[in-house]
């Protein structure tokens, strides 16, 4: 009987698991394995880590109650794959495609150690490089991508096998904790009790969002107060569920039409799930854009060189209250809410004038659902000088999002408890009415900071500064 290597990366699943499938199709004795690089350009950061340690774990005890086991190793994956195929005999490597630039920890190669590799679909709905436009080359605006896609769509997810191929014996692994994948400090207790890593936890969530959540998507998905966004983006980075299984999901709620709402929800759903491969359809075909803006322009910009405003803007620290709270839910949970994230983004590139690959490596840091192509796309999408961007001049004004999103200030007193005394009237905009602050108990630069900087005077900055790049174009 011949072997093959089914190699884990980013695909931490057996339900819908291509790569597996065409393993088991063989006939092969299927092998899996986990390699730990820790190496690479846009290493995974402390947040993701803690994640995958956790998924590692759910994926070896569903590997083991089909009779199979998970082989942990460490190192290059070129120098331990050639030393699983001479201690395995293999003939093919299994894995799923992961399509990231060349030098990135997510590169992909179809040789390794002398051997081919079968890369598969399961990460994404459509591959990468597809579809093309009327020219023959990328999209570069969202809308007709998700329009030609969403005609094209069919997904028909497999269930997962039953029972697997015993692994020989003889065959080291490493245990899960010598990856050094956890915090040398217990600063994770705010992830543990937020999310449930794995397979099953991805599969709890799907099922919760459908019975739920879809109803209260389409008006409540910008209030981050509410429970009503779906939350299923680690568990797709990390590939703990197919996008298919997902999308075939969303699809049955809109064809039972049990609710208008759920239908319009799941609709909204699946635009997002299209979104998330529209980023990875840029990252393919325009790889620089991890490090780079797609708008050549914005290789002029003045950006400002502020540590001062960095750091309080990653401590939470900023004084303006909506901005404040996201990122002390970001640092207690490795989570934002979406309508959170555009806020703290904008106010950090425009209000603040501080280059878009500062937060991006922060959010990677501290994301557990960080994804190269998603965090790319999105932070450019905010500073305005990425594909279908937002206007550089649409800044967003955190103390009327705040107002807008979170009127009752639920939100901002679950992250800042400092400002619970205050009423609504007060709570968005502290520093506008320091003494009434005063009287409720708050004392601005004693409590709660006071702002780093003028929202209004930082917005015509912004705007000068676009305006003078747009002279030199």
């Amino acid at each position: 009987m011949s072997t093959s290597l089914l190699w884990f990366r980013r695909d931490l699943r057996l339900d819908d698991q291509p790569a597996l499938d065409a393993a088991l199709a063989r006939g092969s004795r299927v092998v899996p394995v986990y390699v730990e690089s820790g190496a690479g350009r846009w290493a995974e950061g402390a947040a993701s880590r803690w994640w995958r340690h956790h998924s590692l774990a759910a994926l070896s005890e569903a590997l083991a109650e089909r009779g199979s086991r998970l082989l942990l190793r460490r190192g290059d994956p070129q120098t331990v794959m050639a030393t699983l195929v001479r201690e395995t005999g293999a003939v093919e490597i299994h894995t799923n495609r992961l399509a990231e630039p060349p030098g990135c920890a997510g590169a992909d190669s179809d040789q390794l150690a002398g051997v081919p590799v079968r890369l598969h679909g399961g990460n994404l709905l459509n591959p990468p490089e597809l579809p093309r436009n009327r020219s023959g080359g990328p999209y570069r605006v969202f809308t007709p991508y998700y329009q030609r896609v969403l005609g094209e769509l069919n997904p028909a997810p497999r269930p997962a096998p039953t029972a697997l191929p015993a692994v020989p014996g003889d065959l080291d692994s490493l245990r899960l904790d010598q990856l050094g994948l956890l915090p040398r400090q217990d600063w994770a207790r705010g992830l543990a009790a937020r999310w449930t890593p794995g397979e099953s936890g991805a599969q709890a969530r799907l099922e919760r969002v459908v019975d739920s959540i879809l109803a209260a998507y389409p008006e409540g998905r910008d209030r981050p107060a509410e429970d009503a966004t779906s939350c299923l983006s680690p568990h797709l980075h990390f590939g703990e569920i197919s996008p298919a299984r997902v999308m075939l999901e969303l699809q049955a709620a809109v064809m039972a039409q049990r609710d208008t709402r759920q239908a319009a929800g799941a609709r909204e759903l699946v635009r997002q799930l299209i979104w998330r491969e529209f980023a990875h359809h840029v990252l393919l075909h325009f790889p620089h854009t991890c490090e780079q803006p797609f708008d050549p322009r914005f290789g002029q910009f003045p950006w400002r060189e502020d540590p001062v405003t960095l750091a309080a803007w990653q401590r939470g620290e900023t004084g303006i209250p909506m901005v404040d709270a996201g990122m002390r839910e970001l640092w207690h949970t490795g989570f934002m809410h979406n309508r959170v994230r555009m806020i703290a983004a904008s106010l950090l590139t425009k209000s603040a004038g501080i280059h878009w690959l500062h937060g991006a490596r922060w959010f990677w840091d501290t994301l557990v659902d960080a994804d190269l192509a998603s965090n790319s796309l999105n932070w450019q999408w905010v500073a305005g000088c990425g594909v279908d961007a937002a206007p550089f001049f649409r800044i967003f004004n955190p103390v009327t999002q705040s107002r807008r999103f979170d009127p009752a200030g639920v939100y901002l007193r679950r992250w800042l408890p400092e400002l619970s005394p205050l009423p609504n009237a007060l709570i968005h905009a502290p520093w506008e009415k320091p003494a009434l602050v005063q009287d409720r108990g708050v004392v601005l630069g004693r409590d709660y900071p006071r702002p780093v900087l003028d929202l209004a005077v930082s917005r015509n900055r912004a705007l000068a500064a676009w305006k003078r790049l747009l002279q030199k174009a």
